[in-house]
Formats: structure tokens, C-alpha cells, sequence
């Protein structure tokens, strides 16, 4: 049976108090576009995709690429409150030796379809996938989220256009658009916007969301499910840090230390 929506908000505020507790015990971690991203990860992993805990690397599942891969504490909260891993092994993010490294690892984690780290790179990941599943004529679709500081990048506008060229329409890419990156707004540092503009030119099917409204994600991954002879781009609008006030929009909060003390504050708020 499927969660019913209030089950799936509850999983994402889970998965919020997850990404603190990792980062406390680690000592550091990116808290701020870890949380931005839980909701679409929650409507991901408990609807969105096509996947089986059990089976790991199942042949027909469904393939996900973290191309924010400073947002893995979000990721390996999912995963292991989805049933991939033993929620124990939260508590050895960024240790030596553990298979939760800063980045995500395809060799060392289960659940992980492709090791990631450079920003802009996790898209042209995305299409090579999803070309070979063409090829291989498979119908499981690859979803990559991405972060809009990456769309700083030139590759990421030249994996656009290959997937458009070659019509991956097995391809659906969620932007999550919290504007803001470790040295400040997106807008400030290089303006993005029109961004949704952008990838329509680059003839994208767009799909606008509220990132924190899982029905919403949810309906955009069937919708993007039933586009054919391009890609598609959801456009989720989120907050940096949402779900703990004084980390909200908070371009500091991209990579930070999380104190006791905070700690403490944070989880009150997410309580």
C-alpha cells in the first residue's frame, strides 16, 4: 500500500532530522541543500520511481543520479529509511571506511546508480543511461536532480541539448531551485533567470512545482512519464534549509558545522 500524503510528509520531516543527526555526528556535511531537496527525494523513493529495496540492482528499476552530490546526507537518509540499508549506518556519514562517503559511491553503497561529485556533471550521467536503455530497448526511466547552481556550468546546458537532440524522453531532470549556493543568492553571483524559459528553448517539456508539495512531485514524475520525443524538466521551487527557520535562505547554511546547541534548536523545529 502507498503512504497516504501525510505519511509521506511525515517521511520527509524524517529524513530532514536524519540529515542533522549525520551531520552533527560527522562533524560537517552540506545541511542546506540536503534539506531543500528531502521532499522531491520522499516523493521520489516512495512513488516517483520505480524501485525495489530488496533488489538493489534490479535490471528493470528505475535509475537516479544525485548530480547535487554535496546533498548525499538527504540521499543516504532516503535510502536507508526506504529499506536499502540498516538506518544504523546513518551515523557513519563522512567516517573512514564507511560506505557513506561525502559523495555518492556505486561501489561502495547499495542504491546508488552512479558515482557523483563535480557539479554539472550528474545530467550527461543521466543521458548516458538513458541512451543505453534505448539501445538495450529497457523501459525503466533515469531521473537526475540536479542543484540551479549548477546551471552555472556550460556542460550542463550541452547535456541539455544532447538529450533534446536525441529525444530521451526516458529522461526526467528536477532543478531544485532554492537560489541559493554557498556564496550567495544564484541571481547575484551569475543571474539565471528566465531559467524555466531556457530549457523550454532547449526543447524541454517543463513541469513548474512547489519542491515542498510531494502531491505536486508526484504528479509532475507520471506526467513526465506520458511525454514523448523529449526530455523532460521539472522546475521545483524550494527553500534552502527549509524545515529549520534560522537555516532558511541562509546562503551560510550551505556547508556548516551544526553545534549542540543548534542542533538541539533545529530538531525542535522539525519535532
Amino acid at each position: 500500500m502507498s503512504p497516504t500524503p501525510n505519511e509521506l510528509r511525515d517521511i520527509a520531516k524524517i529524513i530532514r532530522r536524519d540529515v542533522l543527526t549525520m551531520i552533527l555526528e560527522s562533524g560537517s556535511g552540506h545541511v542546506g541543500g540536503s534539506l531543500s531537496a528531502a521532499d522531491i527525494l520522499t516523493a521520489l523513493y516512495w512513488g516517483g520511481m520505480r524501485v525495489n529495496p530488496e533488489m538493489p540492482q534490479w535490471e528493470d528499476r528505475d535509475r537516479f543520479v544525485l548530480s547535487k552530490a554535496h546533498a548525499s546526507p538527504a540521499l543516504y537518509a532516503a535510502l536507508a529509511r526506504r529499506g536499502y540499508f540498516d538506518v544504523k549506518e546513518l551515523m557513519t556519514f563522512r567516517k573512514h571506511k564507511s560506505m557513506l562517503q561525502g559523495f555518492p559511491d556505486m561501489q561502495r553503497t547499495p542504491g546508488i546508480d552512479a558515482s557523483v561529485g563535480s557539479p554539472g556533471q550528474g545530467l550527461s550521467i543521466t543521458n548516458g543511461i538513458a541512451m543505453a536503455a534505448k539501445r538495450d530497448e529497457k523501459t525503466f526511466r533515469v531521473y537526475c536532480l540536479m542543484g540551479d547552481g549548477e546551471a552555472h556550468e556550460g556542460q550542463v546546458w550541452e547535456a541539455a541539448m544532447t538529450a533534446a537532440h536525441h529525444g530521451l524522453d526516458n529522461v526526467c531532470a528536477i532543478m531544485d531551485r532554492n537560489m541559493m549556493m554557498g556564496d550567495g543568492s544564484t541571481e547575484d553571483i551569475v543571474a539565471l533567470s528566465p531559467l524555466v524559459d531556457k530549457w523550454r528553448t532547449f526543447n524541454w517539456h517543463v513541469i513548474e512545482v512547489d519542491g515542498h508539495n510531494i502531491d505536486q512531485i508526484l504528479a509532475a514524475c507520471s506526467e513526465a512519464g506520458t511525454v514523448k520525443g523529449r526530455p523532460t524538466l521539472v522546475h521545483a521551487r524550494t527553500v534552502k534549509g527549509k524545515g529549520v527557520p534560522f537555516m532558511e535562505n541562509k546562503p551560510e547554511w550551505h556547508d556548516r558545522k551544526v553545534t549542540e546547541e543548534l542542533y538541539e534548536e533545529a530538531m525542535k523545529a522539525l519535532s
